[in-house]
């Protein structure tokens, strides 16, 4: 079983169904499937060879679907590249691929320029919408519009094995340098069938998307739901999330997914209450992509109409991409626990010598599945330290229950020491977070030449009327003084990566040593 089977099966079975919502677009599987064998045919007609990698610059869109599935098609590793880089990240990334062909769009014209593509080996250019001054480019460049103008043609058929390497989804990168991770067409498959599975997905399924598909977690909303002939309404508009509400009434969306920071916009930058009884399709969300604190749980089950079940999932990019979840009836009996694993998944908690801890004591959490990377690409150092013969180590620090659900503590690497005390930063931040005035939150830990570290959080209020001081006030209801942020800086959101996930790395150039907005807990 190779990836792209999934949306070849789903055209035979569903021909006319509607695969994919795009703005005022409508796509039917059958032209779906035409539309990427067509861009299957031309890669191999420009000479793409099995695992040759192709990069894909794309926002999510009609053109963004066919390519990732044409690539796979023609024997192409596909490689989706974030569209918040910048000239400087998109050259580093593209020396490290070696590849020759980009599929991009008119939007990222400028950023294909600034890097030097042609200077990196990239000869071929298919653009989504051609701009004149692309004539001018050092490169062969191609319009889509060509490609899904052509006859359509049948499924290439080309020759591949389910080990054969499908895609390199680089990390974030937010507290260090990015890194490729591997995955084969049966990391692939597996996990997304163990998804289909504990998330009841069929044919009536509908999924909102407003993650982008560069990002696994978006990766996975597509091929889920592809796989099982249901539909993906794309929608890249969550700026105005009420135009997202909207969109969900109107299409009948039954599945909605988001990291933690889209759950604190709906609450509170969106008329997500008002939407209660309005959303009767909606059978399901579903959160990943980082800790969602349990205020933030609880307030977006009291958003969610009655019968929309809430699935709490855990993952890593590296396990492509989810690795457990906590069943939406157990959640308020398990309010932090990250759940059980997913079918096909098994985890432990391991000790340094490798060996499995009993319950209740805290070791590091690793995890074994046919959904594991191969490892990262020309990183051999750091696929060694991550892989072994225990598992993947997620590098996560926790513990399981008696009843075999786990639970995480934080990051092996993740402790402050704070005048003689280690926490862990995500516990402050859970209780900024349940205080009522904090849209989202990090924290850090500052050097102090007395305590070690000091504690410092980065803090995105509610309402701009919001002080410091009475943040910090509540705080203290709630944690022992060692535990209470000795500052804070207010700011009007968290900087993020295009996955919008928090960017620690752009938080601590943020904080730096000078903190703007001072309350000192006394």
């Amino acid at each position: 079983m190779l990836i792209h089977h999934f949306l070849e099966k789903s055209a035979e079975l569903f021909p006319d169904k509607v695969a994919v919502i795009c703005d005022d677009a409508r796509c039917s599987y059958a032209e779906l499937n035409g539309m990427a064998n067509n861009l299957a045919g031309w890669l191999i007609g420009r000479g793409l060879e099995n695992g040759e990698r192709v990069a894909l610059l794309l926002q999510n869109s009609l053109e963004y679907v066919a390519s990732y599935y044409g690539i796979l098609k023609a024997g192409g590793v596909i490689v989706p590249l974030g569209s918040d880089l910048k000239p400087d990240g998109l050259r580093q990334l593209l020396q490290k691929l070696g590849a020759q062909v980009l599929i991009t769009s008119a939007r990222f014209e400028r950023l294909v320029e600034g890097a030097g593509c042609e200077a990196l080996g990239i000869h071929t250019a298919l653009v989504a919408e051609t701009r004149r001054s692309w004539d001018n480019a050092p490169f062969s460049v191609h319009s889509w519009e060509d490609v899904k103008s052509a006859a359509t043609r049948a499924n290439p058929g080309i020759h591949m094995t389910d080990t054969d390497l499908a895609s390199i989804i680089f990390t974030s990168g937010s507290m260090g340098q990015p890194k490729g991770v591997m995955l084969s067409h049966a990391n692939i498959v597996a996990n997304t069938n163990s998804v289909c599975q504990f998330l009841q997905l069929s044919s009536a399924d509908r999924q909102m998307v407003v993650l982008p598909f560069h990002y696994v977690m978006g990766k996975s909303l597509l091929n889920t739901h592809i796989a099982v002939g249901g539909s993906v309404v794309i929608n890249n508009r969550f700026a105005f999330p009420a135009d997202v509400l909207q969109q969900m009434e109107r299409e009948e969306v039954t599945g909605f997914s988001g990291v933690p920071s889209t759950y604190a916009y709906l609450l509170h930058r969106s008329p997500l209450r008002s939407y209660r009884n309005r959303l009767g399709s909606l059978r399901y969300c579903s959160q990943a992509g980082g800790h969602l604190a349990w205020q933030v749980k609880e307030d977006v089950m009291e958003a969610l109409p009655p019968h929309t079940r809430l699935y709490i999932m855990y993952g890593a990019t590296e396990a492509a991409a989810r690795l457990s979840f906590v069943e939406p009836e157990r959640l308020r009996e398990k309010p932090d626990s990250i759940g059980r694993a997913i079918p096909g998944v098994t985890l432990w908690i391991k000790d340094d010598q490798g060996r499995e801890l009993p319950a209740g004591q805290v070791g590091e959490l690793i995890a074994e599945g046919a959904n594991i990377m191969r490892g990262y690409w020309q990183d051999a150092a750091a696929t060694a330290a991550v892989l072994g013969p225990c598992g993947y180590h997620t590098g996560d620090m926790g513990y399981r229950d008696e009843d075999g659900y786990f639970y995480i503590v934080g990051r092996k690497d993740n402790q402050i020491k704070v005048g003689g005390h280690r926490l862990n930063p995500q516990e402050v931040e859970d209780a900024l977070m349940a205080t009522g005035l904090v849209l989202e939150v990090k924290v850090f830990g500052l050097p102090d030449p007395l305590l070690g570290n000091r504690l410092v959080a980065l803090v995105a209020p509610i309402t701009s009327a919001c002080t410091p001081q009475e943040i910090l006030a509540l705080c203290a209801a709630r944690l022992p003084r060692h535990k209470i942020p000795s500052q804070l800086k207010l700011v009007a959101a968290l900087p993020k990566n295009s996955s919008g996930k928090v960017d620690s790395l752009r938080c601590h150039e943020l904080i730096g040593y000078e903190v703007s907005v001072v309350a000192t807990q006394t």
